[in-house]
């Protein structure tokens, strides 16, 4: 009696459902992540084998361009219920008597790089658009007769206790800029610091290693 031959069919795989979760899962991304904001000055920093973590939050941050231009920036801490930087502004504005309305606090707690202008120019800076703003960051005023970098850190520190001061400064920056920092930090007695550093490859002998 012959065999029965029953009919072969090649195996198919259906892609649809897979395609769908793909979809879903880039529609979230683009959805919930929030674009890098540049820096106000390129910052190429200098090589080290550090790989101590920057830390993610109470942190008070200053870039220093290769002009020693100085840019601040200070998060909100743990919660961004406490608003350290709306209270930091708070501070500033009654130092230098100046008022900022509640769109421009909201402006400047929400703006999320360094800034670097002087505090009278602050109000201009912040209803300026993106394109305006570049132009007029020249640094925060760090000289003997105007130190508001001074009284930036110490309202920082005032208003939140926790703060850790970071450096990020460009390869290029003069070490006078840099000491002039460091000057102003101590004496707001902070002695402790983050330096910024790109992580440099580390060549390993093997040679050497079985000596």
């Amino acid at each position: 009696m012959p065999k029965i031959k029953l009919p072969t069919k090649s195996p198919r795989i259906d892609m649809t459902p897979m395609v769908d979760t793909f979809c879903v899962i880039l529609i979230f991304l683009l959805l919930t992540s929030q674009m890098r904001q540049p820096e106000p000055v390129n910052v190429d920093m200098p090589f080290s084998i550090s790989e101590t973590p920057i830390p993610d939050f109470n942190s008070m941050t200053f870039l220093i361009g290769d002009e020693g231009e100085v840019f601040f920036n200070v998060d909100n801490g743990e919660d961004t219920a406490f608003q350290f930087r709306r209270k930091i502004l708070d501070a500033m504005a009654e130092q230098y008597e100046i008022e900022f309305n509640n769109q421009e606090k909201d402006l400047f707690e929400r703006y999320p790089s360094p800034i670097g202008v002087p505090i009278q120019q602050l109000k201009d800076f912040l209803n300026a658009d993106a394109s305006a703003r570049k132009g007029m960051e020249t640094g925060i005023p760090l000289d003997s007769t105007d130190n508001q970098l001074a009284m930036w850190i110490l309202f920082s520190r005032q208003e939140n206790p926790n703060v850790r001061a970071t450096i990020k400064a460009d390869s290029n920056t003069e070490f006078p800029a840099i000491k002039k920092v460091l000057e102003i930090l101590q004496d707001n007695r902070v002695n402790r610091f983050n330096l910024v550093t790109s992580l440099e490859a580390v060549r390993i002998n093997l040679d050497e290693i079985q000596q």
